[in-house]
């Protein structure tokens, strides 16, 4: 058990090195108020004067102490070791027993503990300056000392109220955040020192203790200056708990005064007076006080407390030491053979290009598509259901074809639905399926420019490593990327042209629409002449419906071709033949010339069965052959996009990143690590080499019986 507290000092040395604070060690923190004698009670437990004394705030800097105990062999073989140093003088000190080392100045060794105190002093005015401020910097020393018990403990500046001379007006606020770094530590031990000759229920370092110690398990009292009460008061209730009580208990001290301390009086003087005072005033709680038995206590605690810690202190070590072991992979190694870490480099981002577009990526998005899977979406969701939305009668009105059907016959009267009108409006739809197309290109393409950013975040971290290679590589791609676009979108756009460029009737799924629509129809016609009154002969009828089948019939060479089918649904009884007619305005002067010019036309009107067949017809045969383009366009769209798009950036990244990066004069430029990089490469390194040498500290105490 002994042993714990050397382990600890020295987990607390190797992390100084780094200056981390990333491992919380367990150590005693000593909070009180200002002049309660705090620094009077570590100086108590070296039994040396090591510590600034006066009036006022004098701790303005953390001071970590760590108390080691020696062996009388271990002072005489450190003194022959120090001979040869010190021009053949034995550097013994005081009987060559005791010295002490600060981290800041290394090495160098003090014997003579009024030059320690004066070091301290000197080195907390070189950072907190000679004011009366304060800094969280701390300040390391370490004793070894026979007389001491190993321990570690934390002296902090004292809680003050009001600023004084030119602190700052926040200097509670300062030294409350300083003492709660400190505490909050759920490794440390609270040491709450409250000195005797106040009420014990104002002890502002309790109140602070219980703040991040509710449960008390982790909190020590010390009650100093217990020869300076009231005459006629004693300390009894509160050393017994009875005021307030702590868990871990509370041990009454007696220091120095002022007057002994300017007197020159020694520690161990004082300490065979405090005895005698424990004795003469309170004989029964003797043995559980004064300053012995608080080093031996404390002892106990930390070595218990450090006992309870390890487990998890070995954890966290070594889960660190895996985090930053992969963190310095990450920032890879020093470059040598800058050629090759090129090539290497662009082959890696291309090949974890085309993995992501493939679906193969070692690294794979949960949280979105990306790379092919996106592409696909593209293709088959977005693209389609935006080709599924366009109506394929969409912008035309009845009107619109009735004017069309009209305006393709010229000044003639029409006996037949003209084929023009048929192939001026269907071009027109389909001219409609362009700009959905053009958009699926438009998509992809910047999906591509998605998948280097991907890469660059997640596949070759090793490019973060040099800025101006990785854009070189975004500017590359880029530029790839751009000179297909063009190319892409001429072939969707020829797509559409060459849907456009001949309207094929004959296509046999459009056949089989107008099959079935001339049966429709013949249907309707047969449904007609079942409804003829009686004083029309049905033989005239169907003469007549087979007379205008000869016709279509000797035009079209046959029932098959959609103009036979139309033809055949022309003639029916006259009153469907006949067109409403608008009556003109009556001229104000009868008879005279009307100026047709002059007659305002009918914006609407009502239109004839021959007429309403006829836009009937022509609507559906668009909507049938749109479907077939429409389908036409959704297939070959996408394989387009491939082959020009997709599939020839694949192919020609490599090629294209070599020829354009892979050059003598670019390698210095391209392989420039960021300022930081190297900066951090070290600090990681440093730190893994502190987390592994912590780690074979803690496993030299593995064969000791803890548990």
């Amino acid at each position: 058990m002994e042993a714990l507290i050397p382990v600890i000092n020295k987990l607390q040395d190797v992390f100084n090195t780094v200056g981390a604070d990333i491992i919380q060690l367990p150590q005693i923190v000593v909070v009180g108020t200002q002049s309660s004698g705090k620094s009077s009670v570590l100086e108590s437990l070296v039994g040396r004067d090591i510590l600034p004394r006066g009036t006022g705030i004098v701790t303005r800097r953390p001071l970590i102490l760590q108390l080691v105990h020696i062996d009388s062999e271990d002072c005489r073989k450190t003194s022959e070791e120090n001979e040869p140093k010190k021009n053949g003088r034995l550097y013994r000190g005081i009987d060559g027993e005791e010295w002490g080392k600060f981290l800041h100045t290394k090495s160098k060794i003090y014997t003579d503990f009024e030059e320690i105190r004066h070091e301290v002093e000197a080195e907390t005015e070189r950072i907190s300056g000679n004011n009366k401020g304060i800094s969280d910097e701390p300040i390391h020393l370490k004793i070894f000392s026979p007389h001491v018990v190993n321990l570690t403990l934390v002296d902090l500046p004292g809680i003050t109220k009001v600023p004084v001379g030119d602190q700052p007006k926040d200097i509670e606020l300062q030294i409350k955040d300083l003492i709660f770094k400190y505490i909050s530590n759920p490794n440390s031990i609270i040491l709450a020192v409250t000195a005797a000759n106040t009420d014990m229920a104002t002890s502002e370092a309790l109140k602070v203790a219980r703040e991040f110690d509710p449960d008390g398990r982790r909190t020590l009292a010390v009650v100093t200056k217990l020869d300076l009460m009231d005459a006629g008061t004693d300390a009894m209730d509160v050393l017994m708990g009875r005021v307030i009580p702590v868990k871990l208990g509370i041990i009454g001290v007696v220091n120095r005064s002022q007057l002994d301390i300017n007197q020159k009086k020694l520690v161990a003087d004082a300490a065979r007076d405090e005895y005698a005072f424990l004795q003469k005033k309170y004989p029964s709680l003797a043995n559980r006080n004064g300053t012995k038995h608080l080093a031996r206590t404390l002892n106990r605690l930390l070595m218990h407390h450090i006992r309870d810690c390890l487990p998890e202190l070995k954890t966290r070590i070594n889960v660190l030491a895996s985090q930053y072991q992969s963190l310095l992979n990450g920032y890879g190694e020093p470059v040598d053979d800058k050629s090759s870490t090129l090539l290497q480099l662009i082959t890696k981002f291309a090949a974890e290009y085309c993995h992501t577009i493939e679906g193969t990526a070692k690294y794979i998005e949960t949280t979105e598509l990306c790379g092919g899977a996106r592409i696909c979406y593209i293709f088959h969701e977005t693209f389609g259901r935006t080709l599924e939305s366009v109506d394929p009668l969409g912008g035309l009105t009845t009107i619109d074809v009735l004017t069309a059907i009209r305006n393709a016959t010229g000044p003639r009267p029409a006996l037949f639905v003209p084929e023009v009108s048929f192939e001026l409006l269907v071009k027109r739809q389909v001219k409609r399926l362009e700009d959905p197309s053009l958009r699926c290109v438009e998509l992809v393409h910047e999906e591509m420019q998605r998948i280097i950013q991907h890469c660059s975040n997640y596949s070759t971290q090793e490019l973060l490593r040099f800025p101006k290679l990785h854009d070189a590589i975004v500017e590359v791609v880029t530029s790839l990327l751009r000179k297909r676009l063009p190319v892409t979108n001429e072939m969707v756009h020829n797509l559409v042209a060459i849907e456009l460029a001949y309207i094929n009737t004959k296509h046999p799924d459009f056949a089989d629409a107008c099959g079935l629509m001339n049966n429709n129809i013949e249907e309707q016609r047969r449904n007609r002449m079942r409804d003829l009154p009686s004083a029309v002969p049905r033989d005239k009828a169907v003469a007549g419906g087979s007379q205008s089948g000869n016709v279509g019939e000797q035009t079209d060479g046959g029932t098959g071709n959609w103009r036979g089918m139309l033809k055949k649904g022309e003639d029916g009884p006259a009153g469907d033949r006949a067109v409403l007619q608008h009556p003109l305005p009556a001229s104000p002067h009868r008879g005279h010339a009307v100026n047709l010019l002059d007659v305002p036309v009918p914006v609407s009107r009502r239109l004839s069965a021959r007429e309403q067949r006829d836009c009937e017809v022509i609507e559906r045969l668009i909507k049938s052959y749109f479907l077939i383009v429409r389908k036409n366009i959704q297939d070959s769209v996408p394989k387009a996009v491939m082959h020009f798009l997709v599939n020839h950036v694949k192919d020609c990244l490599q090629s294209e990143l070599v020829g354009q990066l892979y050059k003598a004069g670019l390698l210095d430029d391209l392989l420039t690590e960021s300022e930081d990089m190297a900066q951090r490469r070290t600090e990681a390194a440093d730190m893994l080499k502190a987390l592994q040498k912590a780690s074979q500290v803690i496993a030299e105490i593995r064969e000791t019986h803890l548990w």
